[in-house]
């Protein structure tokens, strides 16, 4: 069999409009099974992934570095971006609100649309492109130079030993880096509507107690949690399973941020659509912002 018989067979001979479209749909339903595979194999790996966590968990001093570089290292830039963001939610929100004479509703928007929606999707796309990238390309860096292959030569599980810290790390330190962004996301905004626009400060709090309560809080947080293990399984995935050469550690990094960014939007509909069907199951009667 010569070296063109798979393209001979996947692309058919005949030409004329209904060739292309043979053509057009053999191609579609090849990406179609890429994508098929490439789930099963990421659903693979993450069984063996909670099934290593749940059996055995890897030692402290395994653990205890990765916290410090996803937690720790990343705290500095989390709340440079979440103060920030909230003064710029500030500054985009504040002439139509004032439009409509309502500048003392801003804080109960602001802190609202931060604590549900953008403080956890601001920290984990910190994280993401931080921590993520960094994960992938040392696991790729790995992979390339065989010292994962190593790992396994000496009877060392390389799931264990290199993925379950990193997943550990990133599941339990992003709420806490979610309620950082949280609090300096709110925060700027509070200090740039009360100092420099000069909203009331006694108002612009009162809405925002009476609008933002603990299941809003825990709204976002609780996302993170998704938003977090999905970081690290995909950059993890992207670095074990990382094309050879030096071309391949950058693509495998680049690829962990895009394919966590994608993930993490998704999973924020959909966490978003069933924590508000939750919210107005429990509470009917809840009060709307307006």
């Amino acid at each position: 069999m010569n070296g063109n018989s798979t393209s001979d067979i996947r692309r058919p001979t005949s030409s004329g409009p209904l060739g292309a479209m043979t053509a057009w749909i053999a191609d579609f339903g090849g990406v179609v099974m890429d994508w098929i595979t490439g789930l099963g194999n990421v659903a693979g790996f993450s069984l063996r992934t909670f099934g290593w966590m749940c059996g055995h968990l890897p030692r402290k001093g395994t653990v205890m570095p990765c916290f410090y570089q996803i937690g720790v290292l990343s705290l500095p830039v989390v709340a440079l971006t979440g103060t920030f963001i909230g003064m710029v939610l500030v500054v985009q929100s504040y002439v139509q609100f004032r439009n409509l004479h309502m500048e003392a509703k801003l804080g109960a928007v602001i802190n609202m649309s931060l604590v549900r929606e953008l403080g956890p999707v601001l920290a984990a796309t910190m994280l993401a492109g931080r921590v993520g990238s960094a994960m992938a390309a040392e696991l790729g860096t790995m992979r390339v130079t065989e010292q994962i292959d190593a790992l396994v030569t000496m009877g060392a599980n390389p799931i264990h030993y290199l993925v379950v810290p990193r997943f550990l790390g990133c599941l339990l330190l992003i709420p806490a880096l979610t309620i950082m962004a949280d609090f300096m996301g709110v925060a700027g905004a509070l200090f740039y509507a009360v100092e420099l626009l000069g909203i009331d400060y006694h108002h612009y709090l009162l809405n925002s107690q009476n609008f933002v309560g603990n299941f809003d809080l825990f709204a976002g947080v609780f996302k993170s949690l998704f938003f977090g293990a999905a970081i690290a399984l995909i950059a993890c995935y992207r670095g074990f399973n990382c094309d050879p050469g030096a071309e391949g550690v950058g693509r495998a990094a680049t690829a962990a941020f895009v394919y966590s960014f994608v993930v993490i939007l998704l999973l924020d509909l959909l966490l978003g659509i069933a924590l508000d069907g939750l919210y107005f199951t429990l509470w009917p009667e809840a009060p709307k912002l307006l």
